[in-house]
């Protein structure tokens, strides 16, 4: 059984579009796992208190055979792979590289993974870019990403 899947990546340390780039491509070579749209760059103003840099963003359709867990636990092994240490980061501080499951289901309706989809507009501009008419708690990407704005995102 294959199942879509929306993911958020972004990072702040490093060769930003470099880390996206290689794991997209890691995700790709995934088993049973095929990208099937891929977001322009964009370039977003960090959260949280942290002093830091701007972060690269970007979102990916991706079609698998993987479940929601087993797909999360795969881009954890991608993040570390491309020189993410989570045990030693500073909690909403740097890091190059971080891939998150954001919704899973069929391409025209999906639900958000932990049971809410994040309203933060360096996740949803991309993500509306690849899927505008998918429907997440039956409000479109493109509706979510509108409600949030642009404020802090910029396409490279």
């Amino acid at each position: 059984m294959t199942i879509d899947a929306l993911l958020s990546l972004g990072g702040n340390m490093g060769d930003r579009k470099a880390l996206m780039d290689a794991a997209v491509e890691r995700l790709a070579a995934l088993p049973g796992t095929s990208v099937t749209a891929r977001s322009s760059f964009y370039r977003t103003k960090p959260d949280g208190a942290v002093v830091q840099d701007w972060f690269v963003n970007l979102a990916v359709a991706v079609r698998t055979e993987f479940d929601a867990a087993s797909l999360a636990a795969a881009c954890r092994e991608i993040e570390a792979a491309l020189g993410r240490d989570r045990p030693r980061e500073i909690p909403w501080g740097p890091r190059p590289i971080d891939i998150d499951v954001i919704a899973t289901g069929d391409a025209g309706a999906m639900t958000p993974v932990g049971g809410s989809l994040d309203v933060r507009p360096f996740v949803l501009v991309p993500l509306a870019e690849i899927a505008p008419r998918t429907a997440i708690a039956g409000i479109t990407l493109l509706e979510h990403a509108e409600a949030a704005g642009m404020a802090g995102v910029a396409r490279l």
